[in-house]
């Protein structure tokens, strides 16, 4: 059994770490269900395992945390659902590959359930999207946003942070950081892409697809 817990309003991101960690080790030691917690934060700057510090180009913009999930720098934010993913890997396969995988298909799910292609990219991390209304690359290619970032971290095969889709956060507050270290790419939101979209209406999609791919 999974428990769905949502959070209104805007929740600090230390306390967001120390209970993903509670939470964790209280699945590992059956004393609790898998969960996801949905939540947004104030502005802030997360930096993974492979942040690189020149990818921080306004260091005083906003709060800057250090966090133990993969990848390199994250905007959270106002506007932004973040999906923080409490699951028990004992019980999923304890494929690490494979567990990101579903969460991609996940965010593309629910991106799909708005009418909305979203996609993934070999050397890029987090989900795309196409901009039919933006000129094309250098190279004749469509161009392409990030409208959704991945980032896990397992302890004793239970995982906790998640992901985040940009529903209609402030998007200039991208500009501080180097998101996921790209540079040739821009991010996007729902809003930006043309659909009215609330929180609700994602919050909904989330669980429906959730629910078609999870067990």
């Amino acid at each position: 059994m999974v428990e769905w817990i949502i959070t209104d309003g805007l929740t600090d991101y230390d306390t967001a770490v120390t209970f993903m960690e509670a939470r964790a080790e209280a699945i590992h030691n059956g004393e609790a269900d898998e969960c996801i917690w949905l939540v947004e934060h104030p502005p802030l700057y997360t930096a993974g395992t492979s942040a690189r510090i020149e990818d921080l180009k306004d260091p005083d913009r906003f709060p800057v945390y250090g966090s133990k999930r993969g990848g390199q720098y994250t905007y959270h934010g106002p506007g932004q659902r973040v999906a923080y993913v409490m699951l028990d890997l004992n019980k999923r396969g304890k494929d690490v590959r494979l567990f990101v995988q579903m969460l991609e298909e996940w965010v593309i799910a629910t991106l799909a359930e708005f009418n909305l292609r979203g996609e993934i990219r070999d050397g890029r991390v987090g989900v795309w999207v196409e901009r039919d209304d933006k000129p094309l690359t250098v190279a004749g290619h469509k161009a392409e946003d990030k409208i959704a970032a991945i980032g896990i971290r397992l302890r004793k095969w239970i995982s906790f942070h998640g992901i985040s889709i940009n529903v209609e956060p402030d998007l200039s507050h991208f500009d501080g950081i180097v998101p996921c270290g790209i540079t040739d790419y821009g991010v996007t939101s729902l809003v930006d892409m043309g659909l009215p979209v609330t929180m609700h209406d994602l919050d909904s999609a989330l669980q429906k697809t959730f629910a078609e791919r999870f067990s």
